[in-house]
């Protein structure tokens, strides 16, 4: 059984065996994933497109949930662990 690439990555070789296997040996999309261990989704993307490496590159990295608290939960965990400090000593 041929691997597939790391997951969530998608490199040239990977690319070139799914289009061997469907334009070369005709396989169906469906036998491709079992034996790539990829989706379904990306194997169809790689066919209908031109591009010998798929990248995904994040522009911004989003602000956590907890970004506008970030600041008090800080000041309570600190808090909180010079109070045990005192505490535990024994």
């Amino acid at each position: 059984m041929i691997l597939g690439a790391e997951v969530g990555m998608l490199i040239v070789e990977t690319i070139a065996k799914i289009r061997r296997a469907f334009f070369v040996q005709g396989k169906p999309i469906k036998a491709i994933c079992r034996e790539l261990r990829v989706s379904r989704k990306v194997v169809r993307k790689v066919i209908r497109s031109e591009a010998t490496e798929f990248r995904y590159e994040r522009d911004a990295q989003p602000l956590p949930k907890i970004g506008p608290w970030r600041d008090k939960l800080d000041q309570l965990l600190l808090a909180n662990a010079l109070s045990q400090r005192r505490y535990c000593r024994g």
